[in-house]
């Protein structure tokens, strides 16, 4: 392959002569390394400093393709010639000659190829390589590359290594590896300058602070999906014109230079900052939890977080009974039949309604023959609730469920399973009584039962929105809202499961406009029941789920008592 004197890059254009795209770089790559097809180790780029060459370098001596015959010699190679092998070496690249480069790696033909290929599809048109300090076997060094692109021109300095080995004759010899070009190549990586084809978008919280998976790695399934789904939506922007790695499966790598800025186009959340940290520290290190928080007032999500955060999204996917925390809808269907808190509702240690399933309590001293229905919210007595399954006839508690959104589709701007629970007939009375308690064919998730204790909080039901309702484009819920005798006698119920309930110890240090609910739900194969929690505090209520947990109070509590402090 002919050496290339001086080293001018040919710039890749279309038909057209314009410019080419990152969208187009598939056929770019195809046309410009016909020749290397089955040739695998294309360069490795670095990003640091190095040493001048000296004098006096000796003449590369052409050498062949390295074959599987066994070195002429084995001796260790000196400090003297590893250091003038990689000196050549650098001085052979910083000329142009790919011919002599290549000569002296230990895979010539690989070598020259990726050489080659470097300065096209990087557009590079220059470089100059300096040695710098030694490493055992080989030596660190600095590129500096001119860049020229569209009318942009660059210089791109970044820092690289090689090793010096010994090639099929014995002779010392650059170790051929991609990461010689430049450290960020793997094998058959290339490198490319070009276009993008759209200009970024980044992804901000409420306030504009930017959103990564870096810092919150629970989001990093959700940024991907947002800026996938509404980059369409958004103003447009400029693209940037830079330099990437295009990887042999076909992907791009993050751009590595950039020749000219790109004008990029934002798009707003309705996270909160401060409360997703704050979700993402409460649910760190914890085997399948997730909490979601949103405001009271507007339905707007506050913060998703689940973990581990590379696994399933527990926050806002999740899909299982909710336990005791769906008594808040319940209680909102008996107070809607004319019940108040200080009605009587007797909690027994078992108990039945019509004959059906038997029931018990989680404590077996869990017992009061005067309790009241405020009581048994606060000790969360699930005999005193299914006594009270008459009240609510066939569709007493689809209708609550409506009043807090629960009987219709929601579109959150995010994936997310929705919020349309199982509701009993009147020809399942045992299904009744167990959806009373959050369990039975009930399947919720932390986003849902966040909303509930919003709606119970305002009285007024706002379906969850991660983006501005003019993105979504599929149906945002509506529904009624409670009364205010219903939503006044609620928020007496939660605040005193903090005051006097099961509720007190993790919520105790939340003043008077908060309110909450615990909840433990029996799973199927499990031989743990899943902690649910869920509260409000001022303007933010929260919803959390932690497997295989046991009590909600002492596993998801801490979690939604967490964010809601930072809220």
């Amino acid at each position: 392959m002919a050496a290339l004197v001086g080293w001018r890059g040919q710039h890749m254009r279309g038909e057209s002569g314009v410019p080419v795209t990152r969208s187009v770089k598939i056929g770019i790559v195809g046309a410009v390394f016909t020749a290397m097809v089955g040739v695998a180790g294309f360069g490795a780029y670095n990003i640091y400093t190095g040493l001048n060459a000296g004098d006096g370098l000796r003449t590369p001596a052409v050498r062949t393709q390295a074959s599987d015959a066994p070195p002429a010699s084995a001796a260790p190679l000196s400090a003297k010639e590893i250091a003038r092998t990689a000196q050549e070496f650098l001085a052979a690249w910083s000329a142009g000659d790919t011919t002599g480069a290549a000569a002296l790696t230990d895979a010539p033909y690989t070598a020259s190829t990726a050489l080659t290929a470097y300065a096209s599809g990087a557009h590079v048109d220059s470089v100059k390589a300096v040695p710098g300090a030694a490493t055992p076997g080989g030596e660190r060094f600095t590129v500096t590359a001119h860049l020229s692109y569209g009318g942009q021109n660059s210089t791109w300095t970044y820092a690289s290594s090689l090793t010096v080995t010994r090639d099929s004759t014995g002779d010392p010899a650059v170790a051929w590896s991609s990461a010689v070009l430049n450290p960020e190549l793997g094998d058959g990586d290339v490198l490319l300058t070009g276009t993008q084809d759209t200009a970024d978008v980044e992804v901000t919280d409420r306030a504009g602070n930017e959103l990564t998976g870096d810092r919150y790695p629970s989001l990093t399934r959700i940024i991907a999906d947002l800026k996938q789904r509404y980059a369409d939506q958004l103003p447009s922007g400029t693209p940037a014109v830079g330099t990437w790695v295009h990887k042999a499966d076909g992907s791009d790598g993050p751009m590595l230079h950039v020749l000219r800025k790109g004008a990029g186009v934002r798009l707003r959340t309705t996270l909160d900052s401060a409360v997703q940290s704050a979700a993402e520290k409460a649910v760190a290190g914890k085997d399948q939890a997730g909490v979601t928080a949103v405001d009271t007032r507007s339905g707007a999500v506050l913060a998703i977080a689940y973990s581990p955060a590379e696994g399933v999204d527990w926050a806002l996917m999740e899909d299982s009974a909710p336990g005791s925390t769906f008594k808040i809808v319940t209680a909102a269907a008996l107070l809607d039949s004319g019940m108040t808190p200080s009605s009587t509702a007797p909690c027994k240690a078992d108990d039945n309604y019509a004959n059906g399933r038997m029931y018990h309590n989680d404590s077996p001293t869990l017992h009061r023959a005067d309790a009241t229905l405020a009581w048994d919210f606060a000790m969360s007595c699930n005999t005193g609730f299914i006594r009270q399954a008459g009240r609510l006839g066939a569709h007493g508690l689809k209708t609550a469920a409506a009043r807090f959104g629960l009987t219709q589709e929601w579109s959150v701007g995010t994936p997310t399973l929705d919020g349309r629970p199982t509701m009993p007939s009147s020809s399942a009375p045992d299904e009744l009584t167990s959806e009373m308690i959050g369990q039975g064919e009930l399947r919720m998730s932390p986003l849902v039962m966040a909303s509930v204790a919003a709606t119970a909080a305002s009285g007024d039901f706002h379906q969850p929105l991660l983006v501005d309702r003019s993105l979504v484009a599929g149906p945002v819920a509506t529904a009624p809202g409670l009364s205010s005798r219903v939503s006044q006698g609620l928020r007496q119920m939660m605040r005193d499961a903090i005051t006097t309930g099961t509720a007190h110890g993790v919520m105790g240090r939340f003043g008077p406009d908060s309110g909450a609910k615990t909840g433990s739900a029996e799973l199927a194969g499990q031989d743990t029941t899943n902690g649910w929690f869920t509260a409000y505090a001022g303007r933010v209520a929260a919803a959390a789920v932690v497997h295989d947990a046991g009590h909600g109070n002492t596993s998801a509590g801490p979690i939604v008592a967490a964010v809601l402090a930072a809220g």
